[in-house]
């Protein structure tokens, strides 16, 4: 006898495989159109870019503060897809590393390399929250989930045994959250600040600040200040 082909499963599998495809496309050029030309950009010049229509932008993806987080999370992992942080490169280089300058060092680093385009598009989003609700709620939820993670890093540098015991993992996390933040990055840049500056700048502050001045070494945080060639995976 013929064996019978289930029609119904390959064609539900091919729309699931065109509209990944489809989104994928639609991520591409979001992420191409924000990075370059920012907040502003109109969803459809992103749906022409993608070769798609604006209502499938909204469908494949989301409305504009959708499409932001997408591709806040595809630049901070480095990728042509949102990666959840413990996915990112840097996240991951972080967590190998044995000692805490090492690992301030390898996220200062990345920091620097993700922030001239990421802190513009938090700034917008916040700013287009105080008009719209969705932009509100998206912001907050980015905030939200970055002191999470930075309670994550606070944790993780206490695993190697070299902070201050003054100072417990939610002030530890307090502390490089607020410093970390797009509003901090904005202030320093209008200053002439280079992002690299700020990354060594933010490097050098947490190893004095958090570090246990018993194991503070100042030319291993002359190094850590420099920021090392690391570039986020």
């Amino acid at each position: 006898m013929t064996p019978t082909v289930n029609r119904r499963t390959y064609r539900s599998e091919l729309r699931a495989a065109q509209a990944a495809a489809t989104r994928d496309s639609v991520l591409v050029a979001a992420r191409e159109l924000f990075t370059a030309e920012g907040y502003d950009c109109p969803i459809a010049r992103i749906a022409e870019r993608a070769g798609v229509a604006v209502d499938t932008v909204y469908t494949s993806v989301g409305r504009k503060p959708a499409l932001v987080l997408a591709v806040i999370d595809m630049v901070l992992g480095d990728a042509n897809q949102p990666l959840p942080a413990e996915q990112r490169g840097y996240v991951q280089r972080v967590r190998a590393a044995t000692g805490a300058h090492e690992k301030i060092a390898i996220y200062s680093a990345a920091l620097a390399h993700v922030l001239p385009v990421v802190a513009p598009l938090l700034e917008a989003l916040r700013d287009a929250g105080r008009k719209d609700p969705d932009c509100a709620d998206t912001s907050q939820r980015i905030e939200e989930r970055r002191a999470g993670n930075m309670l994550l890093f606070a944790q993780d540098l206490r695993a190697t045994g070299e902070l201050r015991d003054d100072l417990d993992d939610q002030q530890v996390a307090d502390l490089v959250w607020s410093t970390n933040s797009a509003e901090y990055y904005s202030l320093l840049s209008r200053q002439g600040w280079s992002s690299q500056r700020i990354g060594g700048h933010l490097a050098d502050l947490w190893t004095r600040t958090l570090v246990d001045p018993a194991v503070w070494v100042p030319d291993a945080t002359a190094r850590v200040a420099q920021g090392p060639s690391v570039r986020p995976l």
